[in-house]
Parts: C-alpha cells; sequence; structure tokens
C-alpha cells in the first residue's frame, strides 16, 4: 500500500451526549471538530474517564464508546 493511499472510512456507531451517533472521526479531537464544537471552550470525557485535552489527537475512538462533550458557559 502506498503511503498516499488513503484508509477506507469506516463508520462507527457511539453514544454522544447520551444519544446515538455514526461517525467517521477517528480520534476525539476529530469528532470534537466534525460535531461543531469549539475545542477551547469543552471538557472531553470518553467512557467516563476525562481525557486532557493535549490527548485529544491521540485518543483513538472505538465503536461503542460513550463520549460527553461538555461546554462551559459564563453568566452571573
Amino acid at each position: 500500500m502506498a503511503n498516499d493511499e488513503q484508509q477506507p472510512t469506516i463508520i462507527m456507531q457511539i453514544t454522544l451526549n447520551g444519544e446515538p451517533v455514526e461517525t467517521a472521526a477517528r480520534t476525539l479531537r476529530e469528532l470534537i471538530i466534525s460535531q461543531g464544537f469549539a475545542p477551547d471552550a469543552i471538557v472531553a470525557e470518553v467512557n467516563f474517564a476525562l481525557i486532557k485535552r493535549g490527548q485529544w489527537q491521540q485518543h483513538v475512538l472505538k465503536d461503542g464508546d460513550s463520549v460527553e462533550l461538555l461546554s462551559f458557559v459564563g453568566g452571573g
């Protein structure tokens, strides 16, 4: 396989914020971007484990994962 060939798109089923979602995102960061979240304004949890922002690109998602993306809203 040549280096410039793309890997086939794999669609997996995950749960995102309590809702079933099909995604082709391979990493947590790809999922966050594809779902339209602002990366600087959220906290991410996968299967009840908090994932640090610096690990999002390396955290590979698996079929059946449960992901919670929580955004913070300021106010008073």
